[in-house]
């Protein structure tokens, strides 16, 4: 294996690897990844490990950065036997007789902390995370109920759901955040934004976002040049940025377009490794064009909100495909997203109906 140089990132690439590129970005390792239950080098003492996650993302980044007597691990994948299978067969192959000193999570979706507490319990090693999405799981996984609570239907009206959608995701229970994540523990190692982490011989910057997630970690070497972003910074799609139940009244996707702002500040020719999607080079060209994309649907669904329209009825104007119900929670979420925005923006007001919310432009 060879050192290769690009911009300001290092990263470790042999021979074979032929870098591609697209809208901006380069893809070092040109589509190249790691085999199931495999590892493979990106950068100075990081390897990567990707699992396999049910729903279109299909699949999940993790990362492990050398440690002393060991390996920091940053994310799990999912409480799932093909994700618990895969790390088994890691830690009796490439990384046998290794032991996960720290177990970092960069944010709380379970496809990143699904696996954390089983990690924790079985290396003995501390769960790191910031505050935020420590307190955000332990609320979710205490909450597990068998009903879907009056709060979350009278939302779910409130952004225009029929009856057969609002059956449909109550049959699911209140219950799948616990079922998809191990028992997590107690105490954690709490992180916040510009702690310096101290790993094996480097220095890891924390540099928390915000809009997906409450307080998402993004892990940063300025020696090696590399950002773990998760789910902060995605190649080729946009992060989902939700309004929820829990803070109907907040802006997540004010919160979204100040991070990336912010994260316009690093260094442009990092490498970046996502939470999904493949290493890349190009941040500021991604961050501009996350940007872009967000205040041209804000842009577009203003004017649509000319007459007013409910959330649901936004969908065709903010996605591309159809939303079917399974992905009808998360296109819920976004479209109050944005028009909360315009509603902080002063560009468009909100008014309820019988229990649902129209929005109309000012």
């Amino acid at each position: 294996m060879a050192t290769v140089s690009r911009s300001d990132a290092a990263f470790v690439a042999d021979e074979s690897f032929v870098p591609t590129s697209h809208k901006g970005l380069t893809y070092p390792f040109g589509g190249r990844e790691p085999a199931s239950g495999d590892v493979m080098t990106v950068a100075e003492g990081v390897r990567w490990v990707r699992l396999t996650v049910p729903g279109p993302l299909k699949h999940v980044n993790c990362w492990l950065i050398d440690d002393d007597g060991g390996v920091a691990l940053v994310d799990t994948g999912m409480n799932l036997p093909d994700a618990r299978a895969a790390w088994k067969t890691v830690f009796r192959g490439p990384l046998a007789g290794t032991r996960v000193t720290q177990m970092i999570g960069t944010h709380f979706h379970p496809d990143h902390i699904g696996l954390a507490g089983w990690m924790c319990a079985h290396h003995d090693a501390p769960l790191v995370m910031t505050r935020g999405e420590w307190l955000t799981a332990r609320m979710l996984v205490a909450d597990a109920r068998d009903a879907v609570p009056d709060e979350m239907i009278a939302f779910w009206r409130g952004a225009g759901w029929n009856d057969e959608q609002v059956a449909h995701a109550s049959q699911r229970g209140w219950a799948g955040f616990r079922r998809i994540v191990t028992p997590m523990p107690l105490g954690f190692r709490r992180i916040a934004d510009n702690d310096m982490l101290r790993i094996g011989t480097g220095d890891w910057r924390i540099v928390v976002g915000s809009g997906h997630s409450p307080e998402h970690a993004c892990l940063l070497n300025e020696a090696v040049g590399v950002l773990i972003a998760g789910d902060q910074v995605l190649p080729r799609i946009s992060p989902n940025v939700s309004l929820g139940v829990t803070e109907p009244e907040s802006d997540p996707l004010g919160e979204w377009l100040a991070s990336i702002a912010k994260l316009q500040l690093l260094p442009h020719g990092l490498l970046v490794l996502p939470g999904h999607g493949d290493p890349f080079t190009g941040l500021h060209a991604r961050l501009d064009a996350m940007d872009r994309e967000h205040r041209e649907r804000l842009d577009e669904l203003e004017v649509f909100i000319t007459e007013p329209r409910r959330a649901v009825d936004c969908f065709g104007r903010l996605f591309r495909r159809a939303i079917g119900p399974d992905m009808l929670g998360m296109a819920t979420g976004e479209a109050l997203a944005h028009l909360r925005r315009l509603e902080v923006e002063g560009r468009a007001v909100k008014e309820s109906r019988d229990g649902v919310w129209w929005y109309r432009a000012v």
